[in-house]
């Protein structure tokens, strides 16, 4: 048997609050009249689409860097990611004053890929299909002494993620309201996991979801079997912000206490569920960011009477494939 593994509590979450106050959108909860009669209940809605990167990934990368020591500063960071960790890094060390060097896959979208340039990091291309991500990232860590910032499975990512389930637990306390259900995208399990620590703190009997595509339900697998599950090699799928190849080791050692279950849609019930967001809310969601309105769209959970909150967890989406999304509507 191997070290236990060092989990991140609330106070780490508490303390992510306190780093990012500040620097961070807090995003509020929306409603629409037109979403709730549509799934026959309250719908609320925690668009992280309007966060600063248009994703949830700058608080964990914030909270991960500002944490660094000066000798650590001094040497950079490099992270790995398909887009939406990329740009929060690149952002949150250009705030810092920290340089960074991004490993990102070859056909990620391309408004990703400016985006993380724009900010002032350095991106090596990969491909997905045939290279490591991690073993690049490690071995530019390894020759730089860069402190590699990873996307989810880091107590102090998870923790900065983790301060989204603390806005939504005030903002609900703030409106009264007792929800019955909580969906929320998952990749990794970093947004989840901070997310469903800080909420279970708070509301212990609250269900919490996880949603993924459906060739990439690891997460869902990984619950029921009561390990973690891999994803097939040949999977694919539109959500191109949630590809990771398995739960992180740290992830689920959280969501496997704390989650009710997962979720799944298909790309063509995330392409309704952008169009939905788009016309009921006025929100630009990425596929990835519309997988949790996606499940519940296509009915996966029972909505009729119940109040659910939906994480959207981000926007960056190639402009002409928003297009022809709403255009197919």
């Amino acid at each position: 048997m191997g070290e236990p593994i060092p989990l991140p509590d609330t106070a780490e979450i508490e303390a992510a609050a306190e780093r990012l106050a500040g620097r961070v959108v807090e995003t509020p909860l929306l409603e629409s009249a037109l979403l709730n009669e549509r799934v026959g209940g309250r719908v609320l809605v925690k668009p992280e689409c309007l966060q600063r990167t248009g994703s949830f990934k700058f608080r964990g990368a914030s909270n991960r860097i500002l944490a660094l020591t000066p000798e650590e500063r001094s040497k950079g960071v490099v992270a790995f990611s398909s887009g939406n960790h990329a740009q929060g890094v690149a952002l949150a060390a250009r705030l810092a004053g920290v340089s960074a060097t991004i490993v990102m896959p070859a056909d990620a979208p391309a408004i990703k890929r400016a985006n993380t340039e724009a900010y002032g990091a350095t991106v090596r291309l990969y491909d997905r299909h045939a290279e490591d991500r991690e073993a690049i990232g490690a071995e530019i860590a390894a020759r730089t002494g860069a402190t590699l910032v990873p996307p989810y499975d880091d107590a102090y990512v998870i923790a900065g993620q983790g301060t989204v389930g603390l806005e939504i637990d005030r903002q609900l306390t703030d409106l009264s309201v007792t929800p019955d259900q909580v969906l929320c995208c998952c990749g990794g399990g970093g947004l989840i996991a901070g997310t469903s620590l800080a909420l279970k703190a708070r509301r212990p009997d609250l269900p919490i979801f996880a949603c993924e595509p459906e060739d990439f339900d690891d997460t869902a697998r990984s619950l029921a079997s009561g390990s973690r599950e891999s994803v097939a090699a040949d999977a694919r799928s539109i959500c191109d912000a949630l590809m990771a190849p398995r739960p992180g080791a740290i992830t689920f050692a959280i969501n496997s206490r704390t989650l009710a279950g997962g979720l799944v849609a298909s790309d063509d019930e995330v392409r309704e569920a952008m169009r939905v967001a788009f016309q009921t809310l006025k929100l630009v969601v990425e596929p990835g960011g519309a997988i949790a309105l996606a499940a519940l769209l296509a009915g996966r959970i029972e909505t009729r009477g119940r109040t659910s909150v939906v994480v959207l967890s981000g926007g960056n989406t190639d402009p002409g494939f928003f297009a022809e999304v709403l255009g197919a509507a």
